[in-house]
Parts: C-alpha cells; sequence; structure tokens
C-alpha cells in the first residue's frame, strides 16, 4: 500500500535583510571542517559500558548520550539535468514540524523532534524524553527557479525539489575529456 507524499509549503520571505556575501574564500574549507568535525564527534568505536552495571530493577537504563538530533541530519543534495533535488531522512518527524524557508536565495530548512515515552507497571515507573532540533541553510545556486520550489514528506523522508530556469538547461554544456 503506497502512502501519499504531504506537500510542504516552502515559505518566502521578499523583504527579509540581505543574506551575507560569502565573498571570503575558506568558506567551503570551514563547511567541510564542520563536517568533519560532526564525523569524528558522532564516531564511538568503543562502548566501555558493562551491561550488568546498566541496570535498575532488573531494567536496563537508557544511555545517558542521546543521538537523536546532537547535530543536523545529513541531507543529500543532487543535480539533475532538470534541476536539484535535497533529500534527508527525518525519522520520526512529523510534516507539521519541518519548516521551510527561503529569503535572499538561502533555502533553510528546519526541524523539531519531541518524544515522549511513559511505562507504568506495579513495581516501577519509567519515563522517558526527548527532544531536539535542528537547521540546515543552502545558498542556491544561479539558474533556479525559486517560484517552482517543491517539497514533500513521505514516510519520513523530506524532498525539496529546485527546478532549474529553461536557460540554465539550456546554457549545460559537455566538455570533452581528452588523452595527453
Amino acid at each position: 500500500m503506497a502512502e501519499a507524499a504531504t506537500k510542504l509549503p516552502v515559505k518566502s520571505e521578499k523583504n527579509a535583510p540581505a543574506a551575507p556575501r560569502s565573498d571570503n574564500w575558506m568558506g567551503p574549507f570551514e563547511s567541510l571542517r564542520r563536517e568533519v568535525d560532526r564525523l569524528f564527534d558522532d564516531f564511538h568505536p568503543f562502548d566501555f559500558r558493562l551491561p550488568s552495571t546498566r541496570s535498575l530493577f532488573g531494567r536496563d537504563l537508557p544511555a545517558l548520550r542521546s543521538d537523536a538530533w546532537s547535530v543536523a541530519p545529513a541531507m543529500d543534495l543532487v543535480e539533475k539535468s532538470n534541476g536539484f533535488e535535497i533529500t534527508a531522512e527525518l525519522p520520526g518527524i512529523d510534516e507539521k514540524n519541518v519548516d521551510i524557508k527561503l529569503t535572499n536565495r538561502v533555502l533553510t530548512i528546519k526541524g523539531e523532534k519531541n518524544e515522549e515515552k511513559e511505562e507504568k507497571e506495579k513495581d516501577y515507573y519509567l519515563s522517558e524524553r526527548r527532544y531536539g532540533s535542528f537547521q540546515r541553510s543552502f545558498q542556491l545556486p544561479e539558474g533556479v527557479d525559486a517560484d517552482k520550489i517543491d517539497a514533500s514528506f513521505t514516510k519520513g523522508v523530506l524532498t525539496v525539489k529546485l527546478p532549474k530556469t529553461p536557460e540554465a538547461q539550456k546554457a549545460e554544456k559537455k566538455i570533452a575529456v581528452k588523452a595527453a
């Protein structure tokens, strides 16, 4: 049974302050450094917790470190002949908690997750809460038709389509690689 995609609005703000110019040549390197730092922060090859010390009244305790949204989720950006496509896996988030805005050719995707779990038994009571938010911003490349951006959310996967203008599609040129 196929689940229908839910359309998400892309809000466009016309009178917002201008986005800061990124004439600084270090911009892409700074972004790469942050991504590498994020990868090392998330990499924990050894788990030193002993199972017997992580229980209370015979119940396993939750880990102290929460993996839920410690950083922004990874997003894939793919260029196709007719446009660009951004996809992100956002498990546990409802489409009503995803916000997409376009301001001065900067597309910002925000999301928030709130999760509560409660168990009541005769001899114990367990209550857990997880919450977090993320925000990712993308500078739109030249040739994107900002008025035709479309976003959908299906089974926890956000897809944002950024169509190219007809002029940008015609301007593509294939360059042959010659052997030396």
